[in-house]
């Protein structure tokens, strides 16, 4: 939640000082390109890849042969990153050319894109050091560390952002420049906070590389296939920001903090559920317990839907006020909040989707089926194409939120389904079961909502920060409350789980 809610404040940040004009643009689609290496190869296909053979590994051999392990795979990020970002630096010209040619009609937005984009390919190095620190660390129960890594990524972004924006012109640098090298600050903290509880468990790292390791074969074999498993949310969204290029100033960014708010949910909760249930699985598997697999998926898959389903309709049904509270300040318009809140809206309908994919994608993986989720994969990215660039024409910039939307959706689909079928099952009825019961009450929760913010706008009027957070707030709140006593009408089970358990932790402390 400390990570999330910071890289909310590191948006706001961003919107005060620059607005949803030229420069942010032209950071969106930077950051994109070494974002997106670092989702498809860093965080994505490697810790699918590494976090279950690691902890097999550690399971056979114990912390000695697992920690080998460890040492081989940051070697190998340490030379593979490294090469990639120094050819994305030679090549960073024709890279944003050929993603973004339209902004070589606004002088000078495609050579700041091009400044930014060879300034933070750094990143990928950091954030994959990163990555299999946390891998690591999950695989020896270690979670909260890993989680709350990302806030220092995004700290680091906010302190370089306030503290270099005036010093950059100085030094001959667009003032944009100060958030590129806030990222690179960040990614670097990211990894070095975990260093000391990975070294408490006895990890040292020594530079070898054995490239004949099972182990490292394995994760680098798993990988290949993995680059292109775990690829399609985010080819999606870099499909989107290829067509809102061409959309005119300000959708770039529209589009890009709309999904920064529909997946905070994700971040939140998606996420951590997985983060959880993939060594779980790899473990119970390592131990032929099939059936204790089903169940644990199914308990992931049903509780991600109590949090998900909620959130999905909440971020519907107070799309304006959410992003106008969170953004509409400085250079963000009161037209910037109207337009980013319609791709929220958009954005929201394929919550569930990302949210499944985050826990039966890596299922696969654990299972050493990687072929599954290429083959999905490459369906969806497919579908996506196909939908954003018909809907775009009909819709502008919102048809690419709702083109991914549906396309994340099917990912989860079908993955469900081939998942389905690999394990003779994954107790679909109590899934489908919980989530009907949680769909009315989430529906109920959004009429709630809604009712509320339109009685709330009448009696505490104006744009005032104070304002609008009494309204947002009690509005939720309200919702929440809606959607508590609906859940327990209708008797979903899990939801009482999460209520006990959270009455407990409060009476023991």
């Amino acid at each position: 939640m400390t990570s999330r809610v910071l890289g909310v404040v590191r948006e706001q940040v961003l919107a005060y000082y620059f607005g949803a004009g030229d420069a942010m643009d032209a950071f969106k689609v930077a950051y994109r390109v070494p974002n997106l290496l670092r989702d498809l190869f860093a965080e994505g296909a490697m810790s699918a890849a590494f976090v279950p053979t690691f902890a097999r590994s550690l399971a056979a051999g114990g912390k000695p042969a697992a920690f080998r392990l460890g040492a081989y795979v940051v070697s190998a990020l340490l030379l593979i990153t490294g090469v990639v970002a120094v050819l994305g630096m030679v090549f960073a010209e024709p890279l944003v050319r050929l993603f973004a040619s339209d902004y070589g009609d606004v002088p000078g937005k495609l050579e700041l894109t091009v400044l930014l984009t060879r300034i933070m390919l750094p990143f990928l190095t950091f954030v994959a050091l990163a990555a299999a620190f946390m891998g690591m660390l999950n695989a020896l129960h270690h979670f909260f560390v890993p989680a709350v890594s990302p806030a220092m990524f995004n700290v680091g972004s906010i302190v370089c952002t306030v503290g270099l924006i005036a010093v950059m012109p100085q030094v001959g640098l667009p003032a944009i420049a100060a958030v590129a090298i806030g990222t690179i600050v960040g990614g670097l903290a990211q990894w070095l906070v975990q260093w000391p509880l990975l070294r408490r468990e006895g990890f040292r790292y020594r530079p070898v590389l054995d490239w004949r390791d099972e182990g490292l074969r394995r994760v680098l074999l798993l990988m290949g296939p993995g680059t292109i498993g775990l690829a399609a949310t985010q080819v999606n969204v870099f499909v989107n920001t290829l067509l809102a290029t061409r959309e005119g100033t300000g959708a770039v960014s529209w589009l890009d903090a709309a999904f920064r708010l529909m997946y905070l949910p994700i971040g939140l909760f998606g996420v951590s559920i997985a983060t959880a249930t993939t060594p779980a699985i790899s473990r119970m598997l390592a131990q032929g317990d099939s059936t204790q697999v089903k169940k644990t998926i199914a308990d992931g898959l049903v509780l991600m839907m109590i949090l998900n389903v909620p959130a999905t309709v909440g971020l519907i049904a107070l799309a304006e006020p959410i992003v106008r509270l969170m953004y509409e300040r400085g250079r963000f318009m009161p037209s910037d909040t109207i337009a980013a809140a319609a791709a929220l809206q958009f954005y929201a309908v394929g919550l569930l989707g990302y949210s499944v994919v985050r826990i039966a994608s890596p299922a696969f993986y654990a299972l050493g089926q990687s072929r599954v989720p290429v083959t999905v994969s490459f369906i969806t990215v497919l579908a996506n194409a196909a939908l954003n660039f018909g809907l775009v024409r009909v819709m502008g910039y919102r048809g690419l939120a709702l083109g991914t939307s549906i396309a994340a959706l099917l990912n989860a689909g079908l993955l469900l389904m081939m998942l389905r079928r690999r394990l003779g099952g994954i107790e679909g009825g109590a899934i489908i079961s919980a989530l009907l019961r949680i769909g009315i009450a989430a529906v109920l929760m959004g009429a709630a909502a809604v009712g509320a913010d339109a009685f709330l706008a009448e009696r505490i009027p104006g744009n005032g920060i104070a304002a609008q957070l009494v309204r947002v707030g009690a509005t939720i709140g309200l919702a929440l409350a809606v959607l508590a006593v609906a859940a327990h009408l209708l008797r979903v089970p899990q939801f009482a789980e999460a209520v006990s358990l959270i009455k407990r932790r409060l009476r023991r402390n």
